[in-house]
């Protein structure tokens, strides 16, 4: 029997395995595919444009990698970023305010949306679906109505747009901002409860429960945990663009989502790693910027993404049957 359960795990493992090394020369294939069809593709604007892209797209999608884990799924989060970098517009062009309580502002108000998401989900039961579209309606509107429908410019606080666009060693800061939330949110989901409990939720939700294991709490700080990402994405988002566009946001959770699954995460939960939605994160800004490049029409560009996200789901699907 012990013998049997060990060679499970070992082919869970290999079987995750297979998956990154899978995605990561899915991206390096893209790069070389792109590189040939177009000159403009490896400069090095358009290297520091994917880099910013995906430091946008990455830390929604490590916030989201969190409550897709659970077997859950956020659909608010795009305009939950929106409405983060209006947050911090508020707090920094209308009001005056230092920078870093702008920021503080926007992680704020994002932990706040997830935390009532979370809210939501544990304590009524509402299916997350529900739940997240609710609010992605709610942000995208008190967006629109806090900015009268405009976009916020931190022209009088050129500092701000340091925070992404800013250069050290070459790499725009904004990178460096995601790999370090990339980084913390692997030691929270690899080395500490709540991350434990996230994959215990995902693999069974009854069974953790029954185990006397509060599962509202640690569903509710999972979803505040996303939504403080989003309020991170937010930032960055605003400090690249020098605005807060608050007619932004939507669409940019089907790119993270995407990316998520991409990277290896089930959406049945129970099953993810930070590393593959770092690596499916690049693939996504990569295939959208090389498909730009190449003057694809964004409704292709739709098409192709959907055609690879239904690919990733079906490869997710079969490892489960094989395994």
């Amino acid at each position: 029997m012990e013998s049997r359960v060990m060679i499970k795990k070992s082919s869970l493992v290999n079987s995750s395995a297979m998956q990154k090394v899978l995605a990561f020369g899915s991206l390096i294939l893209l790069v070389v595919v792109f590189s040939v069809l177009s000159p403009n593709f490896l400069t090095k604007s358009n290297i520091i444009s994917i880099l910013l892209a995906t430091a946008v797209n990455g830390v929604l999608a490590v916030g989201v990698t969190f409550v897709i884990i659970t077997g859950g799924i956020d659909l608010s989060i795009g305009t939950v970023m929106t409405f983060a970098s209006v947050i911090a517009g508020v707090f920094i062009t209308m009001w005056g305010m230092p920078i870093w309580i702008g920021v503080l502002g926007a992680i704020g108000a994002g932990a706040l949306c997830g935390f009532i998401n979370g809210f939501n989900v544990a304590k009524f039961k509402i299916p997350a679906f529900i739940a997240t579209l609710g609010m992605m309606m709610i942000t995208k509107g008190l967006s629109l109505v806090i900015s009268g429908a405009k976009p916020i410019y931190f022209t009088d606080t050129p500092v701000f747009s340091k925070i992404s666009t800013g250069m050290t060693f070459g790499i725009p800061n904004a990178v460096y901002i995601f790999f370090t939330a990339a980084i913390i949110a692997g030691v929270v989901l690899g080395k500490t409860l709540l991350g434990r409990y996230t994959f215990a939720i995902g693999s069974n939700l009854e069974a953790t429960r029954l185990s006397g294991v509060s599962t509202q709490k640690w569903l509710i700080a999972i979803h505040t945990l996303t939504g403080a990402f989003c309020g991170i994405a937010g930032i960055l988002m605003a400090a690249r663009l020098n605005s807060a566009q608050p007619a932004l946001g939507q669409g940019y959770e089907l790119d993270a989502i995407a990316a998520v699954v991409i990277g290896g995460t089930s959406l049945s939960g129970g099953k993810g790693t930070i590393l593959g939605t770092i690596i499916g994160a690049f693939i996504m800004s990569t295939l959208i910027n090389g498909l730009r490049i190449l003057s694809v029409p964004q409704e292709w560009q739709t098409v192709v993404t959907g055609i690879i996200v239904i690919g990733a789901v079906i490869a997710d699907v079969a490892r489960k049957q094989k395994n």
